[in-house]
């Protein structure tokens, strides 16, 4: 039976092929790609509309680290609320042995936005799954989880799992939500660090804009908040130490007091559609991905370079690509971390871009909220802008109470109407940048039929 699926396959792709030599004259026409279904998994919920109200109620979901970090310059991170997760209602005892916690919270997400673009994979015929692709990775995995194989080794050889390794495969999250759901499209996976969620929707985007997929599961799950990940992060000085007695403080893009990022964990899944397809079914679109821009600092392995040009460029490519001028961003979801450097370097990466038009632009960036994904940071702030887009209200920076004077945009502190004529197609970019230099900038708009 597999083969003769396998034949029939073969079958439509060929009969497709000969369908799209006969309309050549339409080569030239670019596919356009619509967000039709989002779900995400992080310290402010397990679903997107928690999500979405708490960022709206101006809510943190920082806390303390427990007792097993004692010792550690940071002592603060957002943690999931797993008692909340529900994680048998969504996986067997045998999915939970084979799979790492971040991949277990990206099929979480992944239920979410199908659930939401009410698209059942099981109802689907063979030809639209083989239509149906993922891109979905993961910026790190979980260090906790070597050093047990590690200490398991010291016992004996057989005492190591054999499912170890396949824990650890970045590509994994991906893997499993397409061996979940029969989805044969392109299977794709992405690990660029904090850029890694970011990069992953622009790749996906690309990949039905260039008809290797009619849909695309998209995003990245991260879950490595672990004694020896705090660490590691500690001794680059990358994390927030100065307000380990006020944890909802601690994490402070754009102000004045900032002094490194609050590690996050979580998942985040976008489930993108060509638009025809998208109307086909009646799905209800909730924004369109309008360009994808990419660069590398060629800088340092985790500084930006002081002149932002990297961050310049994905913008400016971004732009570019979604065929735009850049007077018509209004919004920028920045990617800011609460590091020093980081957020005063992307400030006037920003200020270079727009040039007088900044005045214009909003900038805010929501990790106040929900911490640093790490490689889930660019993918989970995407779906939070989507929401934006389709509620016309801007998502504010926390705990801002002295802005940087170096600090060159306009930072939004609470919650803002986007704009008074609802009618009028919304623009904004999302930045994601990570360690290695490398930089992703998403043209996102708000779709109005």
């Amino acid at each position: 039976m597999r083969s003769l699926g396998t034949l029939t396959g073969f079958n439509s792709l060929f009969r497709r092929s000969k369908s799209s030599v006969t309309n050549l004259n339409k080569i030239n026409e670019r596919r356009r790609v619509v967000v039709t279904g989002i779900g995400a998994v992080s310290s402010l919920g397990n679903n997107v509309v928690d999500l979405w109200q708490k960022i709206l109620n101006c809510e943190a979901g920082i806390t303390k680290l427990g007792s097993e970090f004692k010792g550690l310059p940071c002592q603060v991170a957002a943690q999931l609320p797993r008692e909340q997760l529900q994680i048998e209602k969504y996986l067997s005892k045998s999915d939970l042995k084979v799979m790492s916690p971040a991949t277990q919270l990206c099929i979480i997400a992944t239920e979410e936005a199908l659930q939401t673009a009410k698209l059942d994979p099981k109802q689907l015929n063979f030809d639209t799954l083989e239509r149906f692709g993922v891109c979905v990775g993961m910026g790190m995995f979980d260090l906790s989880e070597v050093y047990g194989a590690w200490q398991q080794l010291q016992k004996g050889y057989n005492r190591v799992s054999p499912f170890f390794v396949p824990r650890l495969l970045p590509n994994m999250p991906c893997g499993h939500i397409s061996m979940r759901h029969g989805l044969r499209g392109p299977n794709h996976s992405v690990s660029t660090a904090c850029a890694t969620g970011s990069h992953a929707i622009g790749d996906a985007m690309r990949f039905i804009r260039n008809g290797d997929a009619d849909i695309m599961l998209a995003g990245s799950g991260e879950s490595c908040i672990d004694p020896l990940s705090i660490a590691g992060f500690c001794r680059i000085r990358a994390l927030s130490t100065a307000f380990n007695e006020t944890p909802s403080q601690a994490s402070r893009p754009f102000d004045k007091n900032r002094d490194g990022f609050v590690m996050g964990e979580g998942a985040a899944i976008l489930l993108l559609e060509e638009l025809e397809h998208a109307l086909q079914r009646k799905a209800n679109i909730l924004g369109e991905i309008l360009g994808y821009g990419l660069s590398g600092d060629a800088h340092h392995i985790t500084s930006p370079s002081e002149d932002g040009a990297g961050a310049a460029l994905a913008m400016v490519r971004a732009i570019k690509d979604a065929q735009i001028t850049k007077d018509a961003v209004t919004y920028v979801n920045a990617h800011a971390t609460s590091t020093p450097a980081g957020d005063r370097i992307e400030a006037q990466a920003i200020c270079k871009v727009f040039g007088d038009h900044v005045n214009k632009i909003r900038v805010s960036s929501t990790k106040g909220h929900h911490g640093h994904l790490l490689g889930s940071s660019g993918n989970l702030e995407t779906v939070i802008l989507i929401k934006a887009l389709a509620a016309n209200k801007i998502p504010p920076s926390l705990n801002i109470e002295e802005l940087d004077k170096d600090i060159c945009v306009n930072v939004v502190t609470k919650p803002e109407i986007w704009c008074h004529d609802k009618q009028k197609t919304r623009v904004a970019l999302k930045n994601s940048f990570g360690f290695g230099g490398t930089n992703s900038s998403l043209c996102i708009a708000s779709y109005i039929g």
